[in-house]
């Protein structure tokens, strides 16, 4: 039957206002020409592939960054309008936009609802002036406020916020204020994404910290401030899915969701990944490049192997707090999910990290709580399947 197979579409604006210190995303600068000339790109990429994706229904998108409430609304809206000519768009698709309260007022947000964005997701980070300027974020607390009241009066009624974790100067109490702030705000956001901070190799954070010019906390205090996260926004009603993200329930990020239990995606952009059919492709990363001509900039296609899908389905899989589904491994891949990983299954399951859970549809492997905690030294058991 034609037509029953979700895709997921992911849109890079690889512009921003100012460079974070932190940040290490495919992002600069740039002026409303150049702005211009890449989103001509991206229809000429977006009407260049569409041939190959005919029977695919297209079941979420998401338009990411970068910032690209840089862009005006009208950008937006043509980027929309021609996934929605040239593509099977369900009308139930979850469209998120990112957004930096610096950049968006009353009147873009309310541009960005009219145009289709549905799902609006605001890169907070911190609720306190001190620590966003050390982050070298554009905003300040008011700003954020001013916004997320403009997006609500916009009619956004699927907002998330970002919020951050580990940050230079930032203490326990800081931080559970900021967690405080965000889940009492009228009307409350229905998705909290909370991250902890990363040193990534090439980015300003990274030369001050190994020069010694800035001061982050420990492994421990980080792990203390993880756990806060957890405790904090459970008594205001919402659910961990994810690793480190929250919910109201029902209000999980359908496309997030998508990555980690690999469905399909295509991505349109520069740096843009894409997953079809277990074919993995990436878009070049050079702007000018793909200026020229959008369509010739793919890297060489990867078919994963077996090993890489069990690998992937696993280490995305285990990042919900609901698990893998013991059936759909066995589905997948036709052969059980003790017959390629018991012994690690059975290790980490002895210290107190995994455990099976009984379900209605049958058992799921999940992160225990100090799992949760542990994940990436769970996860790292998980890379080399012993194949049967």
């Amino acid at each position: 039957m034609e037509n029953t197979k979700n895709l997921e579409i992911y849109v890079h604006i690889p512009f921003c206002r100012h460079k974070c210190g932190y940040c290490d995303f495919l992002s600069a600068p740039a002026g409303r020409d150049t702005q211009e000339k890449y989103v001509q790109a991206l229809e000429r990429e977006i009407r260049g592939r569409a041939a190959q994706h005919r029977d695919y229904i297209v079941s979420t998108v998401f338009i990411g960054g970068g910032t690209p409430s840089v862009l005006k609304p009208e950008l937006i809206g043509r980027i929309l309008d021609a996934l929605r000519c040239l593509y099977k768009v369900s009308s139930q698709a979850e469209i998120t936009m990112e957004a930096n309260p610096g950049t968006v007022d009353r009147e873009s947000l309310a541009g960005y609802r009219r145009v289709g964005v549905n799902r609006l997701s605001l890169g907070l980070q911190s609720s306190w002036d001190e620590e966003l300027t050390a982050l070298g974020r554009i905003h300040t607390w008011q700003q954020f406020l001013d916004a997320y009241s403009a997006a609500v009066t916009a009619g956004f009624t699927h907002i998330n916020v970002d919020v951050m974790s580990g940050l230079p100067g930032q203490t326990p109490d800081s931080y559970e204020t900021t967690l405080r702030r965000v889940a009492e705000l009228a009307p409350v956001p229905e998705h909290i994404s909370a991250y902890s901070l990363i040193l990534e190799e090439g980015t300003d954070f990274w030369e001050r910290y190994g020069a010694g010019e800035l001061i982050l906390p420990d492994e421990d205090a980080e792990r203390a401030l993880y756990q806060l996260t957890g405790q904090v926004l459970r008594e205001y009603g919402y659910q961990r899915y994810e690793i480190s993200n929250y919910a109201k329930k029902g209000c999980a990020c359908r496309h997030n969701t998508g990555y980690w239990t690999r469905e399909n995606y295509l991505g349109f952009g520069i740096g843009a990944a894409s997953l079809i059919d277990n074919v993995r492709f990436q878009n070049g990363r050079e702007l000018e490049a793909y200026l020229e001509e959008p369509l010739g900039q793919r890297e060489p296609l990867c078919l994963l192997s077996a090993a890489e899908q069990m690998e992937e389905f696993m280490f995305l899989g285990l990042r919900l707090t609901a698990g893998i589904p013991e059936q759909d491994f066995l589905d997948t891949f036709h052969c059980g999910l003790e017959q390629v990983y018991g012994e690690a299954i059975r290790r980490h399951i002895g210290q107190g990290l995994l455990a099976w859970q009984d379900c209605g549809d049958g058992r799921y492997l999940h992160l225990t709580e100090r799992g949760l905690d542990l994940a990436n030294y769970v996860m790292a058991d998980f890379l080399e399947p012993s194949m049967p």
